[in-house]
């Protein structure tokens, strides 16, 4: 039990259950504590899986994505706060529609940044993992949620940023969430081509090459791999909880669980900014982060 604390920032409720989960879940057990950060209610979420697009469920749907983030925060064992700020909604069309007023997306940075300082200074994480600058997908509340966990993580130190907003405190190290690598997809591609079976995540994988194409591939920036895979049952029973937005037959669940506990074990961060000393490669989120949890006054780094 190492007694660290770790904030996972995310844009909207069910994020921290596609991205990093696995990894909440082992430090939590192990005796970590967890806090989970949800920027939105999910508010204007569709509706994804079929056997939920029934009457009733629509008409009430902030309700409904506040229970499903409660039995996911359950299934994972972590902690978790709401920040209180409404989704913008994934804009669609040529041109994009303009975002609705209110929404995340266009509240000012500073407005932002000071509630979730508010909650750094309050649960005093020693290391927060978020988003990188393309969102991990280009949805403007995770390009926001970068934005805003960045400024967090410089300002929430600094006595004369947000006085307001509680007794300065300073994360030590920050880190960019990067799953869904199309090394991890190709591993499983190989491994069904070599028992001759269909690959049942080829639409998926297409996809991921694609934008692997556009944004550049994401191994190439991955600093940090946690062994997590016990803790893979606890990510897909938190996936679940989401039933409005995870079809239980759908791409997340096609590769079978020994499967991927045997051929990748791991989820994936790229340590973005650190206080700390550390090594890279690392297999630890609070590696050089001594029993004090302080930061070395020499240390200022960022990665990329």
């Amino acid at each position: 039990m190492s007694g660290f604390r770790l904030m996972a920032v995310h844009a909207h409720p069910d994020d921290e259950s596609s991205k990093g989960a696995a990894t909440t879940a082992k430090y939590a057990a192990e005796g970590d504590d967890v806090l989970v950060v949800s920027l939105t209610g999910g508010e204007r979420g569709s509706i994804l899986n079929p056997a939920m697009d029934v009457p009733g469920i629509l008409d009430r749907i902030n309700d409904v994505r506040r229970e499903e983030m409660a039995e996911a925060a359950k299934a994972l064992g972590v902690r978790h706060k709401w920040l209180g700020f409404v989704d913008s909604g994934l804009p669609e069309g040529d041109p994009l529609p303009p975002l609705p007023e209110g929404s995340f997306g266009l509240v000012p940075l500073d407005e932002a940044t000071e509630a979730l300082v508010r909650v750094v200074r309050e649960f005093k994480p020693h290391v927060i993992t978020t988003y990188d600058e393309n969102g991990g997908y280009p949805h403007p509340d995770h390009i926001m949620c970068h934005k805003v966990s960045m400024a967090a993580y410089e300002t929430a130190g600094d006595p004369s940023k947000f006085p307001d907003a509680g007794a300065p405190w300073t994360p030590l190290k920050l880190y960019y969430d990067h799953g869904f690598s199309i090394q991890r997809i190709e591993v499983f591609a190989e491994e069904y081509e070599r028992i001759g079976e269909p690959f049942p995540m080829q639409e998926w994988l297409d996809r991921v090459r694609k934008m692997a194409a556009e944004r550049g591939d994401r191994m190439s920036r991955v600093t940090t791999q946690i062994e997590c895979s016990k803790y893979f049952p606890q990510r897909d029973d938190a996936l679940r909880a989401h039933a409005t937005q995870i079809d239980p037959n759908g791409a997340f669940f096609a590769i079978p669980m020994d499967m991927q506990q045997r051929l990748w074990p791991t989820e994936e961060f790229e340590l973005a900014k650190t206080r700390v000393r550390t090594e890279i490669p690392e297999t630890d989120l609070f590696a050089g982060i001594d029993s004090a949890g302080e930061a070395d006054p020499q240390i200022e780094v960022t990665h990329r």
